[in-house]
């Protein structure tokens, strides 16, 4: 495994420590949509059997983006925003977009992580759905391409079993305004949930993918359920589902 990103892990190996679209749905549920019209025809992931559910960081997991935190505590929000502005126009790929906006971090001192974990919250509904999940059987992971020094924290708040994202090189206490490693891109992602669907016995049948950018497309197609939260238009047509309010809660209402 690369440099880039620690072994799959879990909630015990590391110590503890946008806004709603409002829309209503033929099915009775305020914020929730089916997509994909072959939806009511699938067979739903059962919650009563093991299961795996893998959801993005950035505005999945997090209300916030931690790029954009991350640029705030350096004094470079607006160029971090141009970048980003950029990448959503097509005019650099995701593994480039980060690279420029990593190195605007330079010099950054590595004690704003704690700064940033501080600011950032959990989306409504988050934990009592990974809650709710293990109570069932499930394992629950987080893919994300922001940075390991934020998610291992909120992985070990949340309990998460399983996550991923990226890692920056810091020297004498400052970031380089370098990646280390590979970058977690929309592939990486859906290997992650490959692999973790593998390590855990669950059949692909019995996944969950949610998140609301591009990079997460691929994951949500492959998996047994696919679901947009909050999400780009692109996304939205991908998923089987569309959650369009913040409440991570309303994904259980997707599985038999």
């Amino acid at each position: 495994m690369s440099a880039s990103f620690r072994p799959s892990a879990s909630a015990s190996s590391v110590p503890a420590s946008a806004g709603p679209t409002n829309g209503s749905t033929g099915d009775g549920h305020d914020g929730i949509r089916a997509s994909d019209p072959a939806a009511k025809g699938r067979t739903a992931p059962r919650l009563d059997r093991p299961g795996l559910l893998v959801m993005d960081v950035d505005s999945t997991l997090i209300d916030e983006e931690v790029i954009d935190q991350l640029g705030l505590a350096a004094g470079v929000g607006e160029g971090i925003a141009a970048i980003t502005r950029r990448a959503m126009e097509g005019g650099m790929d995701f593994r480039q977009a980060l690279r420029e906006r990593v190195a605007l971090l330079r010099g950054l001192p590595v004690t704003a992580f704690a700064e940033v974990r501080a600011s950032v919250h959990f989306t409504a509904g988050a934990l009592d759905l990974i809650a709710e999940l293990h109570r069932h059987g499930w394992t629950v992971g987080a893919v994300s391409g922001g940075f390991h020094e934020v998610v291992d924290d909120l992985a070990a708040d949340a309990r998460l079993d399983h996550w991923l994202a990226n890692r920056l090189e810091a020297v004498d206490g400052r970031l380089t305004g370098r990646v280390l490693g590979d970058i977690v891109t929309k592939d990486v992602k859906l290997a992650a949930l490959r692999r973790w669907a593998d390590e855990d016995g669950i059949p692909m049948g019995q996944t969950v993918a949610v998140g609301d950018g591009a990079n997460d497309i691929p994951m949500i197609g492959a998996a047994g359920l696919g679901v947009a939260f909050c999400a780009k238009k692109a996304v939205r047509e991908a998923a089987h589902h569309a959650i369009d309010e913040r409440d991570l809660r309303r994904v259980l209402d997707f599985l038999d």
